[in-house]
């Protein structure tokens, strides 16, 4: 896995902060392949709290304010059948 001990957590404070202690974050895509380069944060989440544009918009803001200008994605887990979501499943790690 491609993140320092230091992204990781303040990737599942954040998440813990807005959307509740319940969260499950994963991390997916080419940031779990040790032998690629650079690549943006695909992060999986699982949550009983609203995961509509305004908790996801306030969790970005937050792990810009924390890690820096990096491209990161979120997906929220809503449909198991989705190719996406598929991916994050098989291939991600938990954070």
């Amino acid at each position: 896995m491609r993140l320092t001990e230091f992204e990781i957590n303040v990737i599942k404070q954040s998440a813990c902060d807005i959307f509740g202690s319940d969260v499950q974050v994963f991390l997916f895509g080419s940031r779990v392949d040790e032998t690629k380069k650079g690549g943006d944060i695909d992060l999986y989440i699982k949550t009983n709290a609203g995961n509509d544009l305004t908790h996801k918009i306030k969790l970005l803001v937050e792990l810009e304010k924390k890690l820096g200008e990096q491209k990161i994605d979120i997906v929220f887990a809503e449909d198991q059948s989705r190719a996406i979501e598929q991916q994050a499943i098989l291939h991600g790690i938990r954070l």
